[in-house]
Formats: C-alpha cells, structure tokens, sequence
C-alpha cells in the first residue's frame, strides 16, 4: 500500500501525538518570576528534552505566600499538582498537614533512584527533615542574606571602594560619610524579618524563639525582644530617622533602588546575584553580612531563606516516579553547580559546591563563595540551625507592622519588638492548640 505526502505527514503527527500523550505529565507549581523564572524554565526543557517518560510542567502561581495558599485551595479541591514550592516559613504548615504531603524521601525511595540523603549540606537540609532526619522536602533555592556594595557610589563619596564593612560599627561610619558626601539612599534593605531579626539572632547565636526556635516542640515562645535584637532595631531606627537608611518595602522592594544604583549599601539574600548582575550598569561587589563586635559568639552562621519542594499526596504511582526522576536531577552535581552559579542560591550538595570551585567559578567572580562560607564555617548551634514556627507568615506581617513604627518613628525598638513578640505568641498558641 502507497502512501501519498499527505498521508505520510498525518501518520507522523498521529504518531508523535501518541507518543507526547504516553507521557507522564507532572505538575510543578513556583513562585519565580523575571530571571528566577526563566532559569526554572531552562531546567525544566533541559529535563524533558532529555527523556521522553515524563513531561514537568511549570506554572508560576504568585509570590511566596500565594503560592503556598494556591496549593493548600488546590488541594481540598482535589486539584493539587505534583511539586509545590514552599518557602521556609511555611515549613511547620506543611510538616502539620497530615495527609496532604508525601514525604521526599520516601518518593525518591519507593522509586528506587540512585540517590544519598548524606550528599546534602547539613546546614541546609536539616531545615527540612524531621527528627529521625529524614528528608520530608527537597531544599531547592536556599539562600543566606548578605551585604551588596556599590563600588561605585563609595568611590563618588570619596570613600575607598574596599572600606571594611565586617562590623555594623563599621556600616555605621561608612553611613555618616555617605550622607555626608550627599548619598540619597547610603542604605536599604530586602526582607527587613528575615535579614534583621531572624538571621541578626542566629548570626549573634541570641534565640529567636525558645525550644530551639521550635524544632524542640510546638509550646514554643518568641524570644527576638533580647539586648541583641533591641539594639539592632534601634540603631537602624536612628539611621532612618537621619536618612541613612532607606526603607522600600517588606519584600524586596529595594532590590530596584539598588539594582538602579540609587543605594549604596544592600543587605539582601545572596540570590539577588542573579538580577544584580543582570541588570546593575556599576561594579558592584558582595561581601558578608556585618555582625555587631563585642557580642559573645558573634558571628556565628546565618540560617537558610528561600524554598524547598514538597510532593503533594493523592498522585498516580506513575506520577510519583516521574517526580522522583526530577527531584533527583535537579540534585546532581551539574544542575546544582550551575542553578548556583547562575542564582547565588547555595549549592544543596557538597559535591556541587566543589564542582563550582573546580571549574573556577568562585576564582572568576570574587565574593560568590561568601554565602557558602557564611553558612557552614561553624556547626550550627540551638540557635542558629533555623526556625521552626506554626503562622510564621502572619507572625512575620507582625514583625513588618512593627518594624515599620520603628522605621516611622512612632516607636521605640523595645515597644515595637515587645508588641510583635506578644501578638505573635498569640498566633503560636492558636497553632499549637490546632496540632495537638
């Protein structure tokens, strides 16, 4: 029997339409947008270029918060997709919801991938695992907040572009000078909870809360209206009343003001490598976050911000294999190395971490390894191994009202600090009555 052209060309559409639908879809929902989300993208072609049992499929669904609201919505619809990405605060939410995650370990296991829980860095798997240690989630885009220098606008103010910035005492001078030279904006900040209450308290190794910042139980209590804390908040209160520090927003607001090279001084994650580098028309270098001399342990290691991703319950057995497949790709030592070196999120393996150095990356872009270093020159103490907290969203809206007084001028540190330590035990105590 002849086949014509025409023939010919609508057996090989059949033909690979048969084949795309043979595939297993697996769904993955994020929170990344602009340069985050087309590096998302890349990973996910990369996959499924590379195989052809299973297809990902990424969806953007909001911010942090939104996203992980979409899929708890998605899930009492029955609706949930494979993957959701969930960002750190919402870790104890997740680890509560009984019935709605399938553990990260046991879908890897169950799919007999070659994978080993001992490869990933202490300091950020242990974020995320439970008390036997094991993994419940797949750390992803961890990162540590840091400090970004624009080179160029300390050398307009007249100030040597390698100035120390080790200590706050030292911020704090360079601060005056910039005003001073006429700097509108010597100082801002992303993420004003997590940089300057949150890693301030694991970084001067003070709790942020009590029963190890609430990995040791759910009767757990705000503890982040210490000396340490205080003085903190109070000095930056000074600093915004004089106009050396810019306030911009609660999220990352000011990565525009810096990124544009409004701002001298940024304290931000260390993934904003990716949009800094992208975007900034000055040089711009990265440099670790400043700790207050003379407070006892200080600096100790800062702690882990960004999200992990969880495995929804209720999926095919297919399903659950074609996520094993992902998750254990986007672990190995090249996709590792490269979402890092692209991102300025930590590597989750050791072995990305030194394929990274031994390709010269770190050697090539001074400062890239300050992150890592930050996180891992000392075995995390009570202190400083993260927090675990029930409404850690809501208690951060807390902070931020709070903050923004201080900011504003309408509170002291101390009444601000004790006003979101009191209203937020109230949402713990709500959370731990729920998951007795």
């Amino acid at each position: 029997m002849k086949f014509g052209f025409t023939t010919m060309a609508a057996a090989s559409v059949l033909l690979a339409a048969q084949a795309a639908s043979a595939q297993t879809e697996v769904e993955f929902w994020h929170a990344f947008t602009g340069r985050l989300g087309e590096l998302v993208a890349e990973q996910v072609e990369t996959f499924n270029a590379m195989q052809d049992d299973y297809k990902v499929i990424a969806t953007h669904k909001g911010n942090y918060s939104e996203t992980l609201n979409a899929g708890i919505a998605a899930f009492r619809a029955g609706e949930q997709p494979d993957i959701l990405m969930v960002f750190e605060v919402g870790t104890a939410t997740m680890m509560a919801a009984e019935g709605a995650v399938e553990p990260v370990y046991k879908v890897l296991n169950d799919a007999g991938v070659d994978w080993n829980p001992d490869n990933f860095i202490s300091s950020v798997n242990g974020y995320y695992t439970n008390t036997d240690g094991d993994m419940l989630s797949l750390p992803f885009n961890a990162s540590t907040p840091v400090l970004w220098v624009n080179r160029d606008a300390l050398e307009a103010a007249g100030i040597d572009p390698d100035v120390d910035l080790t200590t706050w005492q030292k911020v704090d001078a360079v601060l005056d000078e910039l005003k001073e030279a006429g700097a509108e904006c010597p100082l801002t900040t992303a993420w004003q909870s997590w940089i300057h209450l949150e890693n301030l308290s694991a970084y001067h190794d003070v709790p942020f809360a009590t029963k190890d910042n609430g990995f040791a139980g759910l009767d757990t209590e705000l503890a982040f209206n210490g000396p340490v804390q205080i003085q903190h908040i109070a000095q930056m209160g000074e600093w915004a009343d004089e106009g050396k520090f810019i306030y911009a927003g609660r999220r990352n607001e000011g990565g525009a003001n810096f990124r544009g090279g409004e701002c001298a001084l940024f304290t931000e994650s260390s993934a904003g490598y990716a949009g800094i580098k992208d975007e900034a028309e000055f040089d711009f270098d990265v440099r670790p976050l400043p700790y207050w001399e003379g407070v006892e342990g200080a600096p100790q290691n800062t702690i882990i911000g960004g999200a992990s991703l969880w495995v929804m319950a209720g999926q095919s057995e297919e399903e659950y294999k074609g996520v094993a497949e992902y998750l254990n790709f986007l672990s190995s030592p090249e996709i590792q190395a490269k979402w890092h070196q692209d991102t300025g999120y930590l590597p989750i393996t050791a072995e990305a971490g030194e394929l990274t150095r031994e390709q010269g990356f770190y050697e090539e872009n001074p400062g890239t390894d300050i992150a890592v270093t930050q996180m891992t020159a000392n075995e995390p103490t009570a202190n400083s191994k993260g927090i675990r907290l029930g409404n850690f969203d809501q208690i951060r809206g807390i902070i931020d009202e709070e903050l923004e007084a201080v900011w504003a001028g309408d509170k002291t540190a101390e009444e601000a600090l004790n006003s979101a330590v009191e209203r937020g035990n109230g949402l713990l105590r709500r959370f731990e009555q729920a998951n007795r």
